[in-house]
C-alpha cells in the first residue's frame, strides 16, 4: 500500500489580515517501510502530519492511502491509523494496562478476552509489560513515548505517523526507542517525523527534506550520502577564524571539539588546507538547507533590484 500526496498546500491566517503558507505543493509518495520527513521547527512536518492524521484539511491538493481519499474518506483512514502527536496526554493516575484497554474498547475491540490478547501482546512488544500495573504518572520519558506506540499499534495500522518520537528522550531510552519503530515498517507505512538527523539515519530506507513548507530534496538517505561523495571537506579552526572561511567558501555546519570548531564546506574542487571527510547523512541535511537559503538570497536580490528598476523607470 502506497500513500500519495498530491500538490497539497495550508495556509494559515495570523492576526490583522496576515497569513503563513504553512505547506506549498508538498508532492511525495511513501511506500511500505520507514520514511523520514526532516527538517527544522516550523518547517511544516507538523502541518502534514496533522492532514495525513485527518485532524485537518489541506488547501488544496489530494492525499490517498490506497484506495482511500484521506481528505474525503477521514472515517476509513481512522480505521487503519496509528498516530503518536509529538505532545500527547495521560491520565497519571491510571494504570498502563488498564487505559490500554479503554483505548481498545474505543477502537472497537468490544470482546473482553480477545481485547486482553491483543493488550497483552502490545505491553510486551513495547516492553511495558513488567510496568503494566504501575501508574503512568510514574513512567520515565521514554516509557510514556511507548506506551503512545503501543496505543497507535492498535488495530493493526497500515499508516502509522510519529511525530518527533525522540525528543527529550535520554541516550538509552532514545535506542530502545528506535529499536522498537524499526520493528513496525515491515507490514505498513511508517512516518517519521523529526528534526533529529540520526532518527531518520538509523531507520529510514528513503527520506525527504522539509523547509518553510517545500520539499526541498527527496532520496534514499544512502544514495543521498553518495552523491555528496568527494564534495565535503572539514578543518579544525579557531573560532576567530570562522568569518573569514563564511567569506572564502560554503559553509554548510560547524560543530564545536574540544573547545576548537570543526567546519564542513561544499566545494567539487579541493579547497587549500581541508581534509576530505566522508559524508554523512548530517551533510545531506545541511547542504541542501544552504542552497536553499542561497537561492532564497539570490531571488530576493533579484526581487530588490527589479523593485529598484521600476521606481527609477516611473
Amino acid at each position: 500500500m502506497e500513500l500519495q500526496i498530491r500538490n497539497v498546500s495550508k495556509t494559515y491566517t495570523k492576526g490583522r489580515g496576515g497569513e503563513v503558507q504553512a505547506l506549498k505543493n508538498v508532492t511525495l509518495t511513501i511506500p511500505n517501510g520507514m520514511y523520514g520527513l526532516l527538517g527544522p521547527n516550523g518547517a511544516g512536518k507538523s502541518t502534514l502530519m496533522r492532514i495525513l492524521a485527518t485532524l485537518q484539511e489541506p488547501d488544496e491538493g489530494s492525499v490517498h492511502l490506497g484506495n482511500i481519499d484521506v481528505v474525503n474518506q477521514p472515517e476509513q483512514v481512522r480505521q487503519t491509523l496509528g498516530y503518536l502527536p509529538q505532545e500527547f496526554g495521560v491520565y497519571p493516575k491510571a494504570r498502563a494496562e488498564e487505559l490500554l484497554d479503554h483505548f481498545a474498547i474505543l477502537k472497537g475491540f468490544s470482546q473482553r478476552k480477545s481485547r486482553r490478547e491483543v493488550v497483552g501482546a502490545l505491553l510486551q512488544k513495547v516492553n511495558l509489560w513488567d510496568v503494566r500495573h504501575q501508574k503512568l504518572g510514574g513512567y520515565s520519558g521514554g516509557m510514556r513515548q511507548r506506551f503512545g506506540v503501543a496505543v497507535a499499534l492498535l488495530g493493526n495500522p497500515k499508516l502509522l505517523i510519529v511525530d518527533e518520537p525522540t525528543a527529550g528522550l535520554d541516550p538509552a531510552e532514545r535506542v530502545r526507542f528506535l529499536n522498537l519503530l524499526s520493528e513496525l515498517g515491515e507490514n505498513s507505512v511508517v512516518i517519521l517525523s523529526t528534526h533529529i538527523v540520526e532518527d531518520v539515519s538509523e531507520l529510514c530506507t528513503r527520506m525527504a527534506i522539509i523547509n518553510k513548507g517545500e520539499i526541498l530534496h527527496e532520496a534514499e538517505p544512502l544514495e543521498a550520502m553518495n552523491a555528496l561523495h568527494g564534495r565535503i571537506w572539514q578543518k579544525v579552526i579557531a573560532k576567530n577564524e570562522l568569518a573569514q572561511l563564511e567569506r572564502e567558501h560554503t559553509i554548510i555546519s560547524t560543530k564545536l571539539l574540544g573547545g576548537r570548531t570543526v567546519v564542513h564546506v561544499y566545494s567539487e574542487e579541493t579547497p587549500a588546507m581541508f581534509d576530505p571527510v566522508q559524508p554523512d547523512l548530517e551533510d545531506v541535511y545541511f547542504s541542501v538547507m544552504a542552497d536553499h537559503m542561497m537561492a532564497g538570497r539570490v531571488a530576493d536580490s533579484q526581487g530588490g533590484q527589479q523593485n529598484d528598476q521600476q521606481a527609477n523607470e516611473a
